[in-house]
């Protein structure tokens, strides 16, 4: 039970500074509105359609795809945020405390997915008057999208600790989730992509998860992979991001 407080503790802190600045919320979406509003209507007349299920629409394979983006993009680069905590010396300081270290990165990863979930929200009510359709697996979707979130946190949190600079941090993040999000299918469908390009992309665990998250909130297709593929991404980038706060040297900057 003491975990669990410890968890809401941190996560309770982390939201506080979410109501300080609430003006992240809207920050965070632009990049998929721009998406959405400027890049949806291309596809409205394409051949994105053409194997989709009857009385489906080109919203409904790209918005599944921006959720995807939204979730990689909002909670990735999270760890810069930590970065400028660990010069203040906030880490060092909770390090000595009875506090959980796995509880220290569970709650900011927890406010972390709060923030994705209600972004994704927004993003999904703004699609529905453009044509998005939602389907009964929706919540399974918003579950699996839940998890990416706390997963990639991890990753972000994690990465911080070892590279321990904004200068190092940027270029890799920058580095790896640019191909991985060229390579998921997010924005085309990967059928259109020559033979050697999707088998490249086969090895990539999000674009499984896109494909989840897209037959779910299609109504259509399968979904098993992506979901056993991002709950074990999950385990290896929560037990990452654990090791790495378990080490008390890693949380300050000297």
């Amino acid at each position: 039970m003491r975990f669990f407080s410890d968890v809401r503790l941190t996560y309770a802190r982390a939201f506080r500074a979410v109501l300080r600045e609430p003006s992240w919320i809207i920050i965070g979406l632009i990049q998929p509105l721009f998406y959405l509003y400027l890049f949806g209507p291309l596809l409205d007349n394409g051949g994105v359609t053409r194997d989709l299920p009857a009385g489906t629409s080109s919203w409904d394979f790209f918005v599944p795809g921006l959720l995807v983006q939204l979730v990689l993009f909002n909670s990735a680069f999270n760890g810069f945020a930590l970065l400028s905590e660990m010069r203040a010396g906030v880490l060092e300081r909770l390090s000595v405390t009875p506090i959980s270290r796995l509880a220290l990165l569970l709650g900011r990863a927890g406010r972390d997915a709060t923030l994705v979930v209600i972004q994704g929200a927004i993003l999904v009510g703004l699609a529905i008057p453009l044509g998005l359709h939602l389907h009964s697996g929706f919540a399974v979707a918003a579950l699996l999208l839940l998890a990416l979130a706390v997963a990639l946190s991890c990753l972000g949190y994690g990465l911080a600790l070892v590279l321990r600079s904004e200068d190092a941090l940027a270029p890799v993040l920058q580095g790896v989730t640019l191909p991985v999000m060229l390579l998921s299918g997010i924005f085309l469908p990967l059928t259109f992509a020559p033979a050697w390009l999707d088998n490249t992309a086969e090895a990539i665990p999000l674009r499984h998860t896109t494909d989840a998250v897209r037959a779910l909130m299609l109504g259509s297709g399968s979904y098993w992979i992506g979901i056993v593929v991002t709950v074990a991404l999950a385990v290896v980038l929560v037990t990452f991001g654990a090791r790495r706060f378990n080490n008390t040297e890693d949380l300050r900057i000297t």
